[in-house]
């Protein structure tokens, strides 16, 4: 039986989690096993950048926490060695760094995630990685929408060329 002081230390660390998850807009639970130190280091920092939060934590641990948030059903992908990628702000940077780590280390495996509260297998993970960046989201919209007004003000100078090249007047205010 666990001593008092153990059992609130767990206690503690499984409402901190479940804290985290609630907050998320996104994250990625995956496989960490078979992952050199190296490697490790180099998705520790790539996480760190993006604004991830990476945790190694108890699979018991962590699915009390799943089960507080909210997010009970990603308590069946929890086995053997887990890590939980958590992000509040973004909610594509967990998934795409995670996929591309598992396309490099063979051990390394995406199992579940969440966004927004709803639990995604792992092709779900996987196609929210292929998503692009919003820097690049709102570069396509804002072309789009450029490209638009060009062309209106084309027309609207092929307009004025065909009559003859002068403005129409501007209408008298009343």
């Amino acid at each position: 039986m666990p001593s008092q002081k153990i059992l609130e230390q767990k206690q503690a660390l499984v409402a901190e989690l479940a804290e985290k998850l609630k907050n998320a807009s996104a994250g990625v639970l995956v496989k960490y096993e078979g992952i050199t130190v190296e490697d490790d280091t180099k998705l520790r920092a790539a996480l760190r950048a993006a604004g991830v939060e990476y945790s190694v934590v108890k699979n018991s641990l962590t699915g009390r926490a799943c089960e507080a948030a909210g997010l009970g059903e990603m308590t069946q992908y929890l086995t053997g060695m887990t890590a939980i990628a958590t992000c509040e702000n973004d909610a594509v940077a967990p998934a795409k760094i995670m996929k591309e780590y598992q396309e490099k280390v063979e051990s390394f495996e995406i199992r579940a995630g969440f966004v927004d509260g709803a639990v995604l297998d792992k092709a779900g993970v996987e196609e929210l990685a292929s998503i692009p960046s919003k820097e690049i989201l709102v570069a396509k919209v804002l072309g789009s929408l450029t490209s638009s007004l060009y062309a209106f003000a084309r027309v609207l100078q092929a307009k004025i060329d065909k009559d003859g090249g002068e403005a129409a007047p501007a209408p008298a205010e009343a």
